[in-house]
C-alpha cells in the first residue's frame, strides 16, 4: 500500500510541475513546443527524494 501511495504522490507531483512549468513558459511567450519543453524539464527538476521524505 505504501508503494502505491508514494507512486501517486510521485505522479501528483509531475502533474503539477508540468502544469505550473507550461503555463510559466507561455506566460512568458514560448510557443507550444517551448512550453512542452519547459513542462517537462519542470518534471526532471523535481526532488524525488524529497517528495520519499515527506
Amino acid at each position: 500500500m505504501a508503494d502505491k501511495r508514494l507512486a501517486r504522490k510521485i505522479r501528483q507531483a509531475c502533474i503539477e510541475a508540468a502544469k505550473e512549468g507550461f503555463m510559466d513558459a507561455s506566460m512568458s511567450g514560448l510557443c507550444a513546443e517551448g512550453a512542452m519543453e519547459a513542462a517537462i524539464s519542470a518534471i526532471r527538476k523535481l526532488d524525488i527524494e524529497q517528495l520519499i521524505q515527506q
